[in-house]
């Protein structure tokens, strides 16, 4: 069993030891923590409200009437979205005037897998330094809970899922009339998880009738491994040559990651995702993008085509956010298919992805596949190397950057090299002793290559 406490949340596979599992006690206890964590941060108010929504895991159900209970226990009102998405949930906290939220998922993670997301106020995902304080309070259980008159209530709300749809339906850059004017086809995986709910209902407010349905049943027994990587997505690129349509859309089981299959069966490339809609954002509303520092260059290569400015922010979606509001982006996200549109909410959001990409396809009146070609072509290489504990990895990734230091370097997160247009991003572990070595090139080939070059050279330095 296993059970992963982060700045960002807890997660955890059901059962086993309290403290080994994601336990019903763990789940209690983290869900005490983030709601006391609440009530230290807002002690003016007298009255605290809590947004949760769930994807569709097997344990879904048991765990989100756990925190549901733990947090009514502490004097909170918690507005339960039942079945919804990531995204969702985010857009609802700010719209209830809530003061936090929490999205019961572990997003690609299998089906024994589950965990607790935690948002602030903004519906954005809680800080590093806020997220230290929650696992501070859960280590000493420095609970206070409410007496019997003082204790929250529950009220469900299914309103939310037309609210997400009308939401992006007022986006000025998403051209309802032209989607339902170029007649797609689309094929959808939803994993069996909320999006086989979410996504046909976008689809079709959008005015897209043609809509093949593939594992759209919320049961939470997933068909396959639910990460949308190519080796996962078979089932989806028969369907779309079966049925001959125009596109596939799979999501992840929370709805927060986007990736398409292209009309001939072929992946459109996970990275490209959100390549595409920033080209489609950027030649509309002109303005700088934002993407972490192991995402493509094609974006850049994209957003400079336009004249303007691209920047790289440190992995993880809080890091994202916070360049892209200091930068004023237009667009931004994470190349494992996360759309993050600032003008809807600043949260990855595969509805608002797919609704700015069909945009995109009906104004191009271009097949996907040749879209996909259409854009700079990467190949990206991921591979790591093993150290004994002893090794200072600091000090190796410090040397990396004073021997290219007349190249571009970025030590924002690690050490990124650009050369000419490839890159290499050097990352340690916070889990184990390795060193993450992510390259980037025109080819795989060149790409593995590339990176080989880069592992010799560290290995030479040990």
């Amino acid at each position: 069993m296993t059970l992963i406490k982060s700045i960002s949340g807890i997660r955890g596979t059901i059962g086993g030891k309290v403290n080994e599992g994601l336990t019903p006690l763990d789940a209690v206890k983290f869900a005490a923590a983030y709601g006391t964590w609440l009530i230290n941060r807002n002690k003016n108010e007298n009255k605290l409200k809590v947004v949760i929504g769930r994807d569709a895991r097997i344990s879904g159900q048991m765990v989100s009437d756990l925190v549901s209970s733990t947090l009514v226990g502490l004097g909170i009102d918690v507005v339960n979205l039942g079945l919804s998405t990531t995204p969702t949930v985010e857009i609802a906290v700010p719209l209830e005037n809530a003061h936090g939220g929490i999205i019961l998922t572990a997003s690609h993670n299998p089906k024994q897998w589950n965990a607790l997301k935690l948002l602030n106020e903004k519906g954005e995902f809680i800080t590093g330094e806020d997220g230290n304080q929650v696992l501070a309070i859960a280590e000493d259980e420095s609970f206070d809970f409410a007496e019997v008159d003082d204790l929250g209530i529950v009220t469900s709300d299914d309103s939310y899922l037309q609210k997400h749809i009308d939401a992006i339906l007022a986006l000025p850059l998403v051209n309802q009339e032209a989607i339902a004017a170029a007649d797609f086809s689309v094929v959808v995986d939803a994993v069996n998880s909320t999006g086989g709910i979410f996504v046909p209902a976008m689809l079709k407010a959008l005015g897209v009738a043609k809509i093949t349905e593939l594992y759209c049943e919320p049961t939470g027994h997933f068909p396959h491994n639910p990460e949308p990587l190519p080796e996962h997505l078979t089932d989806l690129s028969d369907k779309i040559i079966e049925v001959g349509a125009n596109v596939g859309f799979t999501v992840d089981p929370d709805v927060d990651r986007l990736a398409m299959v292209c009309e001939d069966g072929t992946m459109f490339g996970e990275e490209y995702t959100l390549v595409a809609v920033g080209d489609y954002v950027i030649s509309k509303t002109p303005g700088a993008s934002v993407s972490n520092l192991s995402s493509t260059r094609a974006l850049r290569d994209v957003t400079e085509s336009y004249g303007q400015t691209y920047f790289a922010s440190a992995v993880g979606e809080v890091n994202v956010v916070n360049k892209m509001k200091a930068e004023n982006a237009v667009i931004g996200g994470e190349g494992n298919g996360g759309i993050i549109y600032p003008e809807l909410h600043y949260g990855r959001d595969s509805l608002v992805g797919i609704a700015l990409f069909l945009s995109l396809l009906a104004e191009k009146k271009m097949k996907v596949s040749e879209l996909r070609d259409s854009y700079p072509k990467y190949t990206i290489s991921k591979n790591k190397i093993q150290l004994t504990p002893e090794i200072d990895v600091d000090a190796i990734l410090s040397a990396m950057a004073k021997k290219y230091k007349n190249e571009e370097v970025d030590t924002t997160d690690g050490v990124k090299i650009y050369i000419g247009k490839e890159w290499v991003h050097l990352r340690k572990s916070n889990t184990e002793p390795i060193i993450r070595v992510y390259s980037e090139s025109k080819s795989m080939e060149s790409a593995n290559a590339f990176a080989e070059r880069i592992i010799g050279e560290i290995k030479a330095m040990i």
